[in-house]
């Protein structure tokens, strides 16, 4: 069954015109389609067209916060899926500078900020007269482990989660894995606990399909 979720990813630099690959993945298998852009490559997942709407579409992870530099790849890519990409609308929490518009191919989008209404790690797109669209912003600095748990939780129809929240709970679980893993750290250079003493009383007989989880 197929999973709603399409990823367009970095191919890394590639001679002449390049190139996004474009996932489709599956239960089974991940198919790869390439499809050459005159852009350079941008990193983005959508939900497939067919999954229920929900707080997001998907999630972009641009290499910087510079507006000017990463919205020309992102609206490439966008005006051909969802049609020409007119307005997008930003948190300035996290982005520096704001220009008011943005050359891209064949046209200009305007760019507004809302502090107060907007998520700060939501990106809003608006095409005219067709539709609006919701991405989670990725931070350029994460880590491709960490971006690919949120690009997977951002195309979860099941999940009815905001950007920020996310986010913030994708950082909780970083956290409580490495305090684990300190905590495991600590436990082998101590030398683990003493042994356990065999029970006194008798056990069932474990089952010979049973393991340890």
């Amino acid at each position: 069954m197929p999973v709603p979720f399409l990823a367009i990813e970095d191919t890394g630099p590639l001679p002449g015109p390049s190139q996004v690959r474009v996932m489709h993945v599956t239960a089974d298998r991940t198919q790869l389609i390439h499809e050459s852009y005159s852009t350079p490559s941008v990193r983005l997942a959508l939900k497939a067209e067919d999954a229920p709407r929900g707080l997001l579409d998907g999630a972009w992870w641009p290499r910087s916060r510079n507006l000017l530099r990463e919205l020309p790849a992102l609206t490439d890519v966008l005006d051909r899926r969802w049609g020409r990409i007119t307005r997008v609308s930003v948190n300035p929490t996290h982005w520096p500078v704001i220009p008011r518009e943005v050359p891209v191919t064949g046209h200009v989008v305007k760019i507004g900020w809302f502090k107060e209404e907007q998520d700060p790690h939501k990106l809003v797109l608006l095409s005219y007269r067709i539709g609006r669209w919701d991405l989670l912003v990725i931070p350029p600095q994460a880590n491709a482990a960490t971006a690919a748990r949120l690009m997977a939780a951002a195309t979860d129809s099941g999940l009815r989660l905001t950007a920020s929240a996310l986010v913030a709970a994708d950082d909780t679980a970083r956290i409580r894995s490495a305090e684990q893993r300190t905590r495991e750290e600590r436990w082998e250079s101590d030398g683990g606990p003493a042994p356990v003493a065999p029970a006194t009383s008798r056990s069932a007989p474990v089952p010979a399909h049973a393991c340890e989880v």
